[in-house]
């Protein structure tokens, strides 16, 4: 690990304002992420700010929003009984990643900034246009089974590595931010993650310095009929082949409305739209369940070693809407 400026702040705009001031800087909260690239030599800032101290942990209610701070811990958050109750499948969510002391540990905020674990962003002996940009994406032809098939580009096709964040786009939260000048700023969650294009080393929306105070989310009507499923190489601590969030609000039989979303697919949390546009005022069946997947899949471009995303794709769908159906698991 490189040598580096430690500091603390102890409100959000002293941070904020640290970490403009210096390009180089960085957040520290709770280290899960950034401390492992600083060992690997992936990421070199020459400081860190300490931003542990400042009271952004707590889960609210006001109104038609509950809100989740920014330093809240993931099993803090997880375990509350406002989104046990209100987002079960955002509870679902957290609790299916990492492991429960790193859960203990990460914040909700780090959790929306994690770099990708693509092997070849890690490994700094190849190419990789996020680490090092114009140096060429390792994974086009290499080994590409954990990649994207939505929203890649010929510049990256790593996929983002949340489990919390796949149900936060579905549930239509909003990002709120101090922003470097003083100003608070709202990011929509669908807006917040970005595609790779030509800037591959743009994870999000985020200007340099600018910090996450929470994330709102509006209540909904999805509790009783909702869903995480992740499935994944082996049961615990590890990454998503393909994971999903299904919501339904159910008028009888009829789909009234219904969210869907899409972790292990994309360079960003896949909002699927095009399921979700077929559901909507159908018979909630399972017939209908895999006509939506089939919609959602026909845009899906596989490489050579991540063919079999598609039809587990589909077949992952069809399971997470059927689970909702039958009320989801707490």
């Amino acid at each position: 690990m490189r040598a580096f400026k430690y500091s603390r702040a102890t409100e959000p705009k002293s941070a904020s304002k640290l970490v403009s001031a210096n390009e180089k800087a960085q957040f520290l909260a709770g280290g899960t992420n950034v401390l492992d690239l600083m060992k690997e030599d992936v990421e070199r800032p020459t400081e860190l700010v300490d931003i542990s101290k400042i009271q952004l942990t707590d889960v609210t209610e006001s109104g038609n929003l509950i809100s989740i701070g920014g330093l809240g811990k993931n099993t803090a958050t997880a375990n509350h009984p406002l989104i046990r109750n209100n987002f079960p499948m955002l509870t679902q969510a957290i609790l299916a990643g990492a492991s429960a002391q790193i859960r203990n540990m990460a914040t909700n905020g780090g959790n929306l900034n994690q770099r990708t674990r693509c092997s070849y962003f890690f490994e700094t002996a190849m190419p990789c246009n996020k680490r090092e940009p114009g140096s060429g994406c390792g994974a086009l032809e290499g080994v590409n089974r954990m990649h994207a098939i939505f929203g890649w580009s010929e510049s990256c096709i790593a996929v983002h590595p949340s489990d919390m964040c796949i149900p936060l786009v579905a549930l239509d939260a909003v990002v709120k931010i101090q922003g470097v000048n003083g100003e608070m700023k709202n990011i929509p969650f669908s807006d917040y993650h970005r595609l790779p294009g030509n800037d591959p080393q743009k994870d999000n929306n985020l200007v340099h310095g600018e910090l996450i105070t929470s994330i709102d989310i509006p209540k909904n009507n999805f509790a009783n009929n909702s869903c995480y499923l992740k499935i994944r190489d082996r049961s615990s601590y590890a990454f998503a082949l393909i994971s999903v969030a299904a919501a339904l609000e159910l008028d009888g039989k009829s789909i009234k409305d219904v969210r869907l979303a899409m972790g292990g697919v994309s360079h960003k949390p896949w909002r699927a739209l095009a399921a979700e546009k077929f559901l909507k005022g159908k018979t909630a069946n399972m017939a209908n369940f895999k006509i939506a997947a089939e919609e959602e899949m026909k845009s899906a471009k596989a490489f050579e070693h991540n063919q079999f995303k598609i039809e587990m794709g589909k077949k992952a769908i069809v399971r997470a809407l059927s689970q909702a159906l039958d009320g989801g698991t707490a």
